[in-house]
């Protein structure tokens, strides 16, 4: 599988630490947490990761003085880094953006905006991180150009298919039970029979496994399905 992009999220409000935190994850990313800017600097150099969400006003130091220390790091002088902050006046942003970072969120802000901002700056600094190429195996998907590989052979999959084959290769060996793959591909609110995951699930193998290629969606009777490598 592609390697996930890791997350940092320097934060101190709890509640809005554990939100982004849900949203990245459910996006396809790693994430860790911390809410002390010191600590933030310590978990650059060993985590390594590939973009740091960063809070003005935190733990020891601020934000800037954080974002300002990243940069001159010669490692990580090219760290993405977004500000999530309450702080909305335009000197202050324009303070951000001066001192180092890519992007600049104000609270309140949309989860899912903020998710979208970091693939765009992702999709820029780090192509292979953007999260638009999933492989397991000898299986592969192009995210951006809806394109579907098997051992270097194209597969032809329906809407739904497509949909119920990229929930897997994000999440490769993880049992699913229907109802899970009902919320995850079709949504909370639809109101599709579970006995319908199964008939897609024929179809997704039916695709994937032409000319006698291996099976590489495992039934597991009483729980579910799981797309193994």
């Amino acid at each position: 599988m592609a390697d996930r992009a890791k997350i940092l999220i320097v934060e101190d409000d709890a509640p809005i630490a554990e939100l982004v935190h849900w949203h990245v994850t459910q996006a396809g990313f790693d994430s860790i947490m911390t809410a002390d800017g010191e600590e933030a600097i310590l978990l650059v150099e060993e985590e390594r990761p590939d973009l740091v969400i960063l809070d003005w006003m935190i733990e020891s130091i601020s934000g800037i003085e954080v974002c300002r220390r990243i940069r001159r790091m010669s490692d990580f002088a090219s760290l993405p880094i977004i500000m999530l902050t309450a702080r909305s006046a335009e000197d202050d942003r324009l303070r951000g953006l001066e001192t180092g970072a890519d992007d600049y969120v104000t609270k309140p802000f949309s989860p899912a905006e903020l998710v979208m901002r970091i693939k765009a700056v992702l999709r820029r600094t780090r192509p292979a991180m953007a999260g638009e190429m999933l492989s397991v195996g000898s299986i592969t998907m192009d995210t951006s150009a809806h394109h579907v590989t098997r051992d270097g052979e194209p597969i032809q999959l329906g809407p739904t298919e497509y949909r119920l084959l990229r929930y897997f290769l994000e999440r490769p060996g993880r049992v699913f039970s229907r109802v899970q793959l009902l919320d995850g591909v079709w949504g909370r609110d639809s109101d599709i029979e579970i006995r319908t995951v199964d008939v897609h699930i024929r179809r997704l193998r039916a695709a994937i496994n032409t000319g006698g290629k291996k099976d590489v969606i495992r039934t597991v009777r009483a729980a579910g399905y799981s797309l193994d490598a």
